[in-house]
């Protein structure tokens, strides 16, 4: 077994657990339907989540050739799985049984960690680049990043609920132009 394909077993966990995470979400919703109170972004930003993850673990398909594995480097990959994980235990609320959820209310009581998170998660993503190549990735993929991180912080310390709709809107296109401007075939 190659270094990539024994580490790639503990970054797909993960990954598999964020997934799990917004899923049971969405599951949550479905169930409680009828005491909870709907809110467009928190479903928005949730969908784009799960695309996130599933562009992460395409994207980490590329580190299967990358030679001279460090615990330094296999530590902020996982890092970066991991600040996902934190992502997807925000976005939607636990619903418990016969409690009214509101997603509007769930929304802004975590929005400034999430965006907090969502801007951690550029960092680390960028971070991850200079660890293992020494380099940053092309300007393309940087201008995204600084874009995501410039949302974030917005999202971080903006209570705005026009931004915030306008957020979820434009990063959902953002993020659809990022996957067919760098990812769209595996590497």
């Amino acid at each position: 077994m190659d270094a990539f394909s024994y580490l790639s077993v503990l970054i797909s966990i993960i990954i598999g657990l964020a997934v799990t995470q917004i899923l049971q979400g969405f599951r949550g919703l479905l169930q409680s339907r009828a005491r909870s109170r709907i809110y467009w972004p928190s479903l928005t930003w949730a969908v784009l989540l799960l695309i996130i993850c599933v562009q992460t673990w395409w994207a980490m398909f590329g580190l299967r050739s990358h030679e001279g594995w460090t615990f330094l480097g296999f530590a902020v990959v996982v890092l970066q799985t991991i600040v996902l994980y934190m992502l997807a235990g925000l976005v939607l609320p636990d619903f418990p049984a016969e409690t009214a959820v509101d997603l509007r209310e769930n929304y802004f009581a975590h929005h400034d960690w999430f965006f907090g998170i969502a801007g951690l998660s550029v960092l680390v993503s960028l971070a991850k680049d200079l660890v293992l190549t020494g380099a940053l990735p092309n300007q393309t993929n940087v201008a995204f990043h600084l874009f995501f991180m410039a949302i974030a912080l917005l999202g971080a310390f903006l209570k705005n609920e026009w931004f915030h709709k306008s957020a979820a809107v434009i990063m959902v296109a953002a993020f659809g132009l990022y996957i067919a401007t760098l990812f769209e075939h595996l590497h």
